[in-house]
């Protein structure tokens, strides 16, 4: 902690509309990214759908990607500027994790690429999930290659998300639904993995409650 504060003026300069805007970027790249897994969990429980073992790491990386966002927010917070060192760690780690789940995305489209095959899973306006999301991650891999560009320019530049208000009461938003979705999807994970290393490449039950004689 204190080597992050020694990395900070003690009168940050004002951000100005390109600070802002960066910000505001983070709080809403984590938040995205974590809704896009909500939609994941609305098909596992509200349509009955379990998601294959690739379909767990592409969810992985959405939060990875979502947390590096939420570790620029929590900077921002808690100090009222983000130095440009925490702008690389963050968005250095959101780069990783989408590059890492286009990859994922891109191996299940691949699984599926033959004619004859319909793919697994429900569809989304006419593409399956796995489909989407590699859209989605290789969208995310240019816009942070943009919000990279100007961090230098933003770097220590203050942020009004220390005080009360619309850029706080977001800031903070998005790191409670980050930690939500997280720990649901932890316990959703377990659920069907059960006491096992490993899931089965085509999950068709919750293997938790089989293990512990509750159904079966």
């Amino acid at each position: 902690m204190a080597a992050l504060n020694s990395l900070l003026p003690d009168a940050p300069p004002e951000g100005g509309l390109l600070g802002r805007v960066q910000y505001w970027f983070a709080c809403f790249f984590a938040i995205g990214w974590t809704a896009v897994v909500c939609g994941g969990l609305f098909y596992q429980f509200g349509m009955w759908e379990y998601p294959c073992p690739l379909c767990i790491v592409q969810r992985m990386f959405m939060l990875l990607a979502a947390m590096g966002a939420g570790y620029i927010v929590r900077t921002a917070l808690a100090h009222g500027a983000v130095p440009a060192r925490e702008y690389m760690t963050g968005w250095g780690l959101s780069l990783v994790a989408v590059m890492a789940g286009s990859f994922a995305s891109w191996r299940q489209t691949t699984l599926h690429i033959l004619p004859g095959d319909k793919g697994y899973g429900s569809e989304a306006f006419g593409l399956h999930l796995y489909v989407w999301a590699w859209i989605l991650f290789q969208a995310s891999v240019v816009a942070i290659g943009i919000v990279l560009a100007f961090s230098q320019a933003t770097a220590d530049r203050s942020v009004p998300a220390m005080r009360p208000g619309a850029f706080r009461t977001v800031g903070t938003f998005a790191l409670w639904f980050l930690g939500l979705v997280l720990a649901i999807n932890v316990v959703a994970v377990f659920f069907e993995e059960g006491f096992h290393w490993f899931l089965p490449d085509d999950p068709s039950r919750y293997q938790f409650f089989y293990d512990v004689g509750i159904l079966g």
